[in-house]
């Protein structure tokens, strides 16, 4: 089926729901000890993780579809209150923050929805979701016992609890919406607030209880929850997790299967195997509802990055990448666990809890049996370097080091977690870690082989560096960035005049002084100007800063461009957090002592002229005189770039390589691509990653020296084959003749499998067609493979069934090796988008190598162009 006629069915679907006002037939909610009850019956939930303003509504069709066919019952938000109301009583519901559209397009998928309004959410967005006028309510303190806030945080609360009634998507309306939140992670910060905190929590439940949406709510992170909210877990790990009383289920709000990445970072990856180790433990240990955050992270578009200095991807080493593309193999390898967990409903939810049985040291059991034929269990082996073999129910099983094996029929291996028996993929561009059993690739960025740039003719305007309108104003003292900008801007200039007298300027040139301008806190960047010169820059959070500077006699003007990077998303007291500088600026080594400039007559110019005169806009109306930019023109500093260009043909995604430029800002076609910045990583710490031992986002890191950033998301939507307009405004010495744009596509695709391998999922009887009770239909191991949508597969650059050696771009023929493992594979694989082969002596025309396991391992090409290749090597 076409993608473009999905969307099509999808949309018709969606209209039919919206005529007869269900997309489910209507069913209530409640819940046990043990685990949701939706109609009447138990369930184990998977859910995943998607933020829909981090895509563009084209693109939510085919995340929400990706997300289904790997496994996923539920799809997760939260709910952006900056995005949907950024003027108070101004409410945005459209386009990428068209929610309703958005939790329609998942129910039509048969999906069922948990909506996390908060309304704070931190989720690395700029200001954790608050929108800045908030600040500005007289007497407000954001997330304690205080009535400015609960009277703001309770109207929206509401606003959003009502339109979810209007449009009739809560469950009992046959709706999808199963599960809602209030606050998020506050029992981090509670005690910050002593008393207050505690009072505000409970009136945060009671109010939400109060709304009557007629779903259950949580509180993720709170174990003091009240008796009427679910309190869950956040974590990289959850499977030792118990709510506060027995009557509430096991759920794990969020499964960090990555986390996020600030400029000048490393790029955190977490291996597929021990993702999958964390969820078959929680679900061995009694879990029933998980959600992966991210399932897809996306792009943060326009200024939406939280802060400090979130970078503008939101990749989060997701299973679908921030593209919308398979990462593999970490998304097959978590649809095969769902599905072996699906395997195991039947059991799971037959029983309370489940018998233990420790088989060994650091080995254990969990069985769950009912009184009847329902049996399935998991033999987990939580030591971390050794293999083991351990007995159970009088069959030996051998259990690879930190992993989970899942027996659906508590007999029959249909799955273990360090066992990848799905491909791996490498994309064109980004940041593509991989790694492949136990042999992880090395992380390394992928690069077009061929450079394209995007355009040979660029046009300039110069950005004025410091006041450029009657829009100033001048105040005695230093102003906080926020209240001045109310972060309608990243950039605050701040301009001060001095005078220097002869007897300073003599007394400097005596002493052979340097004068050095001192900021005593600054967050997160600024440029400093000496009498219209660049003098120098800081960046950091809450920084202090000491700048050399010269100074000639008579009046000087020292001017500071103040810059946010993404405002703070985290912490307590987030009202008070601000921006720009804390404490004194002066100038030292002054004859009479240090001059202090913080009480001066500062003038103030918020944002930039280009800016305000919205030149990026595709209907700019010669606001700006735009000229040549030469080929040899020597860049300056605070330059506005102009171009027009075609896209690369096909449906896949595309992205600008930015890695020539400095900082800046980017917009294609008036839309905000975000924020770009080439801070380079490290050179060290990127070490090779072992899935084995407990995670955290330091431990397997990639992208050493490179720039954190390089590649940056231009949506399909937001062009056309041609004339498309790019605007950049960059604020350092670069030109942008060396930008470039590219497909992002999986090109290549390995596979290695051996005959010893499980079978394939599928080879399993369904449960519901046996009363519950699971049947393995033995097959052989098969070999699958796949292009994304509109590619096929153009080539096969390694094939070999018998004792390949080495991994993924590094396969080798062993001493056995079928003479025609290449036409096979060609003949199943070749101008396909994807194919299946079994792992087996029939597949090949027999035994290459009698009394030997065999292993099938296969590198091949995918490509957007028809044209079929034979290169096998």
């Amino acid at each position: 089926m076409g993608l473009k006629f999905q969307r099509l069915l999808l949309v018709l679907i969606v209209q039919l729901a919206a005529v007869s006002g269900e997309f489910f037939k209507p069913f209530n909610l409640s819940y046990d000890g043990r685990a949701m009850i939706i109609d009447g019956k138990r369930r184990m939930l998977i859910s995943g993780g998607i933020h829909y303003p981090r895509a563009t509504p084209e693109m939510w069709p085919d995340l929400i579809s990706k997300s289904k066919e790997g496994g996923v019952d539920v799809i997760e938000t939260y709910v952006f209150w900056n995005g949907h109301e950024p003027v108070r009583g101004q409410y945005v519901f459209e386009g990428r923050y068209d929610l309703v559209k958005f939790v329609k397009q998942v129910a039509a998928n048969g999906l069922y929805f948990f909506l996390r309004i908060g309304p704070y959410v931190c989720a690395e967005w700029n200001f954790g979701g608050f929108p800045v006028w908030l600040r500005d309510v007289p007497g407000i303190e954001f997330r304690t016992d205080n009535a400015p806030f609960k009277d703001e945080m309770e109207r929206f609360v509401k606003k959003i609890v009502d339109l979810m009634r209007e449009e009739s998507l809560f469950s009992w309306q046959g709706g999808p919406i199963i599960m809602l939140q209030i606050e998020n992670e506050y029992g981090n910060m509670e005690s910050f607030y002593g008393s207050k905190g505690k009072d505000y929590m409970i009136w945060a439940a009671k109010m939400a209880v109060g709304l009557d949406a007629g779903v259950p709510w949580v509180m993720c992170k709170q174990v003091d929850a009240p008796e009427n909210i679910i309190d869950t877990c956040n974590g990289y790990y959850c499977d030792g997790f118990k709510p506060n009383s027995n009557n509430k289920p096991i759920i794990w709000t969020e499964e960090w299967d990555g986390w996020y990445t600030c400029w000048g970072d490393r790029v955190p990856h977490r291996p597929a195997q021990d993702i999958a180790f964390a969820v078959a433990r929680f679900f061995q240990r009694g879990g029933s509802f998980q959600n992966y955050y991210m399932y897809f992270g996306g792009t943060n578009f326009g200024r939406s990055a939280g802060g400090p200095t979130y970078i503008t991807s939101y990749d989060y080493d997701a299973p679908l990448d921030e593209y919308g593309l398979l990462r593999q193999p970490k998304w097959g390898h978590l649809k095969d666990l769902h599905a072996a967990i699906k395997l195991c409903e039947p059991a799971l939810v037959a029983v309370s809890s489940p018998k233990y049985i420790k088989l060994g040291s650091k080995q254990e059991a969990h069985i769950y049996q009912d009184k009847g034929q329902k049996c399935s269990a998991f033999l987990a082996n939580i030591d971390e370097h050794n293999s083991a073999t351990v007995v159970f129910q009088k069959q030996a099983y051998t259990l690879p080091p930190w992993s989970v094996s899942i027996l659906p029929d508590c007999k029959n291996v249909a799955y273990n977690t360090a066992k990848i028996g799905v491909q791996t993929s490498i994309k064109t561009v980004g940041v593509d870690s991989v790694a492949y059993l136990n042999e992880p690739l090395p992380m390394k960025l992928m690069a077009p082989y061929e450079v394209e740039y995007i355009s040979k003719t660029w046009e300039t305007v110069k950005e004025p560096i410091g006041i450029w309108s009657a829009r100033n104003f001048t105040y005695q003292g230093i102003l906080e960035h926020l209240n001045v900008t109310k972060d309608q801007s990243d950039y605050l200039w701040y301009l001060t005049r001095i005078y220097v007298s002869n007897e300073d300027v003599k007394f400097w040139e005596d002493n052979q002084l340097i004068l050095v301008l001192t900021i005593d806190s600054m967050r997160d960047l600024v440029y400093i100007f000496v009498n219209g010169q660049f003098t120098g820059s800081a960046r950091g959070k809450w920084v202090t800063v000491t700048q050399p500077i010269d100074l000639k006699e008579g009046y000087n003007d020292i001017l500071l461009l103040s810059q946010t990077v993404g405002l703070q998303n985290y912490g307590a007291f987030l009202e008070k957090d601000g921006a720009g500088f804390r404490g004194q600026i002066k100038l030292s080594e002054f004859k009479n002592g240090d001059l202090v400039l913080t009480e001066s007559n500062w003038t103030y110019q918020v944002g930039l002229k280009g800016e305000y005169f919205k030149i990026y806009a595709i209907n700019e109306k010669g606001t700006v005189e735009w000229s040549e930019l030469p080929r040899d023109a020597t860049a300056t500093r605070f330059s506005w770039y102009k171009t027009y260009f075609d896209v690369p043909g096909g449906v896949d995604p595309i992205a600008i390589d930015l890695s020539s430029m400095g900082k800046g800002q980017v917009w294609v076609n008036g839309h905000h691509i975000g924020r770009y910045w080439t801070l380079y990583a490290p050179k060290d710490g990127c070490q090779t990653c072992d899935y084995r031992g407990a995670y955290d986002s330091n431990k397997c890191l990639t992208n050493c020296g490179e720039p954190t950033q390089s590649w940056y998301h231009i949506p399909r939507s937001w062009v056309q084959a041609s004339n498309n307009l790019l605007i950049i405004f960059e604020e350092t010495e670069k030109n942008p003749f060396e930008i470039s744009i590219k497909s992002h596509y999986t090109e290549t695709i390995c596979r290695k499998v051996s005959e010893d391998h499980f079978p394939p999922l599928h080879a399993w009887s369904l449960p519901e067609t046996l009363n519950g009770t699971v049947v393995l239909n033995h097959l052989a191991p098969e070999v699958y493979l796949h292009c994304d949508a509109g590619n096929s597969i153009s080539s096969i650059k390694f094939a070999s069934y018998g004792t390949p050696q080495g991994s993924c771009q590094n396969f080798s023929r062993g001493d056995c090796h079928a003479p025609n493992s290449y036409s096979v594979l060609s003949q199943a694989c070749l101008g396909r988008q994807n194919c299946t082969i079994s792992v087996s002596n029939d597949a090949f025309g027999g035994d290459p190598c009698h009394g030997v396991v065999k292993t099938l391992s296969v590198e091949m090409k995918c490509s957007p162009s028809p044209i079929v290749t034979s290169s096998l090597m």
